[in-house]
């Protein structure tokens, strides 16, 4: 029937009627998507981006990331410093030491404060005795490896009661090993702790500037060690010993 018949108008063909959906040349436009949505494309496009560059830079670093191993010991140091649990500490220059006994020394600091404890400590009825000082790298050097190695030790195991060389407080010479005169018997011993000195020392001790390295279950891994305090009493010394202040407990 045609359009006269019907009396419509006829239907007018626009331009890409004839053409198939398939055979035209561009897609129909994408529907808008919102601002929330391009953000979140976008946001999305720059961190992958950063990932990457990231990767590129950090992967041919990541040999130099791991601690390397120490020379002579089957070790490495940790992501803190610490070898076999203990910090490194540089060794105090001589003209700051003096000596506190025959054949003892200690930093001036410290060499004045424990003085200064010793007689507290004797006004109350305590005898402290010193029993280690300053000790050089040289000597620690000596005390890790050939003692260890008379005794048939392993570094693992020397460690838990002796720092290796260049990760002792005591080359610092602001660390000391104390004992109860009347007791000699509780030298450099956890025996110590029931001494009237260790006692006194608990209770006194942080007047001087005094504080005990390792105590019991330290976080630091170091083995409990009764008699071996540090002074904290001045800027440098709290330097050194701030990173092992956080794992004493």
């Amino acid at each position: 029937m045609s359009s006269r018949a019907t009396g419509r108008a006829p239907r007018r063909r626009g331009p890409g009627d004839d053409i198939p959906l398939a055979r035209r040349s561009s897609p129909p436009p994408p529907p808008r998507r919102s601002v929330a949505s391009r953000f979140r494309r976008t946001l999305l496009a720059a961190v992958a981006v950063a990932a990457t560059s990231a990767a590129m830079v950090i992967g041919p670093l990541r040999p130099w990331l791991t601690p390397p191993p120490v020379a002579g010991l089957k070790a490495r140091l940790s992501s803190d410093g610490r070898l076999l649990g203990h910090f490194p500490y540089p060794e105090v220059q001589a003209q700051h030491l003096v000596a506190i006994a025959p054949g003892l020394e200690l930093h001036a600091d410290a060499g004045e404060a424990l003085q200064a404890m010793k007689q507290a400590a004797a006004a109350d009825g305590i005898e402290l005795v010193v029993v280690s000082g300053f000790r050089s790298i040289s000597l620690q050097r000596h005390l890790f490896f050939d003692v260890g190695a008379e005794r048939n030790q392993t570094p693992q195991t020397r460690a838990q009661v002796s720092a290796p060389p260049g990760f002792s407080e005591h080359s610092t010479g602001y660390a000391v090993d104390l004992a109860d005169g009347r007791r000699p018997d509780t030298n450099l011993s956890t025996s110590f702790d029931g001494t009237g000195a260790f006692a006194w020392l608990e209770a006194n001790a942080a007047r001087f500037h005094y504080q005990l390295s390792f105590p019991r279950n330290n976080r630091q891994g170091v083995s409990y060690e009764p008699w071996h305090w540090r002074y904290e009493g001045s800027t440098e010394a709290l330097q050194l010993f701030e990173a092992a202040h956080r794992l004493a407990h």
